[in-house]
């Protein structure tokens, strides 16, 4: 047992500046069958590893080994600590199985001797495989096996966040651009500027909300004078009016 909890090396001195990281991760749910399989040791370097990176751990009955959940993302590991040829054939059978319940699924497989891994190339294409669905992470050791599975976490959440940041971003500008066309629409209507495009904006809403709202409408949804709220329902009724010659005030005459 001594020996066992010696062997693994200390996940905060790899990880110094996460050590005292206060949850920010995500979550790491485990099995708890993975979990009773493995030497309660390996358990322990597990729970510091994740603590190191600022991951919540929680025991769950699931059927993956592992489900992570960091930046908005599920991501689901299998993790085989102890390839034998008693085990290939279930391991392949719950790999086809959970491929089609998690969109993001990895199998991560310790191979430590050559014989394990002619083994597993080998079944890898008897059970039809296909590259990449899913991604399996052949390892070393146990040790590496976690950190690998922790890192392709981070990596996906940080992938995500992105991902999000980017689509914010680009319905920030849209939403910019279409206020701009809405300003240039509304401040296009004789004596009517900036601030009135806004109050009609924020009380009515769609430029084509403003074209249905009577004069009446106007008047008490927003501080527009009954000069103002009339030319605006006489533009969007009356074609005599929209269609009339405007002079652009902000123009300067040119002699």
């Amino acid at each position: 047992m001594a020996n066992l909890e010696a062997r693994y090396r200390d996940p905060t001195a790899q990880n110094p500046s996460k050590a005292t990281t206060s949850g920010g991760s995500g979550v790491c749910m485990m099995s708890t069958t993975w979990r009773d399989d493995q030497h309660p040791s390996f358990i322990n370097f597990t729970s510091s590893f994740l603590s190191a990176n600022a991951f919540r751990l929680n025991f769950v009955p699931i059927a993956p080994d592992f489900i992570f959940n960091c930046g908005g993302l599920s991501v689901a590991f299998i993790f085989v600590t102890n390839l034998d040829s008693k085990c290939i054939s279930p391991m392949f059978s719950r790999v086809q199985k959970l491929k089609g319940q998690f969109a993001h699924l990895y199998v991560v497989v310790v191979l430590p001797t050559k014989e394990q891994n002619e083994l597993f190339v080998h079944s890898y294409f008897k059970y039809g495989m296909e590259l990449g669905k899913p991604t399996f992470v052949p390892v070393e050791d146990l040790e590496m096996g976690f950190e690998k599975i922790v890192k392709i976490a981070l990596s996906r959440g940080v992938c995500k966040r992105q991902d999000v940041i980017t689509k914010l971003k680009a319905e920030r500008k849209q939403s910019v651009q279409a206020m701009d066309v809405f300003l240039r629409v509304l401040t296009s209507i004789p004596g009517i500027e900036n601030h009135d495009a806004n109050a009609l904006n924020q009380a009515i809403g769609s430029i084509e909300a403003i074209a249905k709202a009577s004069k009446e409408y106007i008047l008490q949804n927003t501080d527009l004078s009954a000069d103002k709220a009339e030319i605006i329902s006489r533009f969007f009724r009356d074609p005599n009016f929209y269609m009339s010659p405007k002079i652009n005030r902000s123009e300067k005459q040119v002699i």
